[in-house]
């Protein structure tokens, strides 16, 4: 998807992105397990979670990144990394 985020959606896209890459960390899965389980291309999802670049993404793939996360998508977007437990 390669729509242009609001500029008042651009922190939460990034705090989305990280709180990703933070969970996928945590649970000691590399960028293209993730996307394997996630069904989504590693350049896609390397995207998502890259600090220096806002990409926007659909529902459907935030569901399914969460479902591999074994986390409902909520808590992703609640963007609070320190409230998951390994």
């Amino acid at each position: 998807m390669s729509k242009e985020v609001a500029y008042k959606n651009r922190d939460r896209f990034l705090e989305l992105g990280l709180a990703i890459a933070t969970l996928r960390k945590r649970k000691g899965l590399s960028q293209d397990d993730l996307a394997a389980k996630a069904g989504i291309s590693r350049s896609h999802l390397s995207s998502i979670e890259a600090p220096n670049m806002i990409r926007a993404f659909s529902v459907e793939v935030l569901y399914d990144i969460a479902d591999a996360l074994e986390i409902r998508p909520g808590e992703l977007l609640d963007c609070n990394i320190y409230a998951f437990h390994s």
